[in-house]
């Protein structure tokens, strides 16, 4: 195994835990208040609530990450990645209060909010010329750990106790920290990670890219964290006619967010061979339609149509991604993903309360529905408003682009 296929597989196994260890808390919280109630207490609420300084501190610690890892570098960021959550994910499941277990749950997600902005642009360079693909599979690895963590924190907290459902993920994570501390600084060229030259790009088109991009940050991560929310309730409120089906909402919430990550590798491989605009514009396109139709139906016409959307937001995902890797020199990307990564925080932490206030007001999620509707038409928007290039897949060709005559100055007569 060359240093980086070592480093691609690093950054995959980075981004499962990152997804795992922010999703423990919401399934342990089900054996807290049964295995240890005098210490917790019997309401779920409270209890959740503890995850509140993760989740601010995962989505704000993104943006300082460029700047670190200027000034520390990729390699001892990611390792500080690896110990840091994983340290204070074993230390959540010793702690005995709820003060103390949100503390600690707060410092691990500053440890974790490394990896997206980061871990990222660590990814694009060692993927090379196959970043599409590459970062395809590494969507499906995000999912794995969305998808994987409910299960295996129900069966370990219901087999060992709800400590053990942060300890033993914690040690795995700090141990391959471990590893990877051995790894020397990643450099593509140096290790044969066979990425071409990044070429001059016109300064219009790629402000226009990045302008887009960030636009679409905003709104995608609105849009993808509702729906992920809304998912199961969405399955119980329009299933509720067919008693057979309730007992599996559960799985059916779990087979949506694999069959999202099979999508991501899907487009991932897609984008190699395509100019983005090409695979993201249909996607936006399903979505518009895909939402405003599960705010009407009901009974079993929901499930493909609710998987239909579920494959699209996923596999947006992939393309935003992506984006920045082809317009934006190696030197400026961790800074802009952290950039990038803190707007859609803000955009996802809306999703939350904005779902739980529309379904309060009134009584379904249709509403809800046809207002992330309205939401993904931005992005459908932006989908056509950003550059079809076939410089994209022919980077040599940007040195022939008419709009770099614009922005050299004209000889004087």
């Amino acid at each position: 195994m060359d240093r980086a296929l070592r480093q691609v597989v690093f950054i995959n196994a980075a981004h499962t835990f990152t997804h795992y260890c922010l999703l423990i808390l919401a399934t342990a919280v089900l054996a807290m208040v049964t295995q240890e109630r005098a210490r917790f207490g019997s309401d779920y609420g409270p209890i959740l609530a503890l995850g509140t300084a993760m989740f601010v501190t995962y989505g704000l610690g993104a943006l300082p990450m460029g700047w670190l890892a200027g000034r520390f570098g990729r390699r001892a960021l990611m390792t500080a990645f690896f110990l840091g959550t994983g340290f204070f994910m074993a230390v959540a499941g010793m702690m005995d209060s709820p003060v103390s277990i949100g503390i600690a749950l707060g410092l691990m997600g500053c440890f974790a909010a490394i990896y997206h902005p980061i871990g990222t642009a660590v990814l694009v360079e060692a993927a090379g010329d196959r970043v599409g693909r590459a970062m395809g599979i590494n969507g499906v690895f995000g999912n794995l750990g969305v998808a994987t963590a409910p299960i295996v924190t129900a069966f370990v907290a219901a087999t060992l106790g709800w400590r053990w459902a942060f300890i033993i993920p914690g040690v795995a994570c700090f141990a391959v920290g471990l590893l990877y501390m051995r790894e020397p600084e990643f450099d593509a060229v140096k290790a044969g990670g066979g990425a071409r030259p990044f070429p001059p790009i016109p300064r219009a088109i790629v402000r226009r890219a990045v302008l887009i991009l960030l636009s679409i940050a905003a709104v995608s991560g609105l849009v993808f964290n509702a729906y992920t929310l809304l998912i199961p309730k969405l399955m119980e409120e329009r299933l509720a006619g067919s008693p057979d089906l309730l007992p599996v909402v559960g799985l059916l919430a779990f087979l949506a967010t694999i069959c999202g990550g099979a999508t991501q590798y899907t487009v991932g491989r897609m984008i190699d061979s395509r100019t983005l605009k090409r695979v993201f514009l249909p996607l936006g396109i399903a979505v518009v339609p895909g939402l405003i139709a599960l705010s009407f139906l009901d009974g079993w016409a929901v499930l493909p149509v609710a998987g239909l959307v579920a494959a699209c937001v996923f596999g947006q995902v992939t393309v935003n991604e992506t984006m920045t890797a082809r317009y934006v020199a190696p030197e400026l990307r961790a800074k802009l993903y952290s950039i990038r990564f803190t707007i859609g925080f803000l955009g996802a932490a809306i999703a939350s309360p904005l779902v739980g206030f529309l379904h309060e007001a009134t009584g379904s999620l249709a509403v809800a529905m046809l207002v992330l509707a309205a939401v993904a038409g931005v992005t459908l928007v932006c989908a056509l408003a950003f550059p079809d290039r076939e410089e994209e897949l022919r980077p040599e060709l940007w040195a022939r682009a008419p709009e770099f005559s614009a922005e050299r100055p004209q000889p004087a007569e």
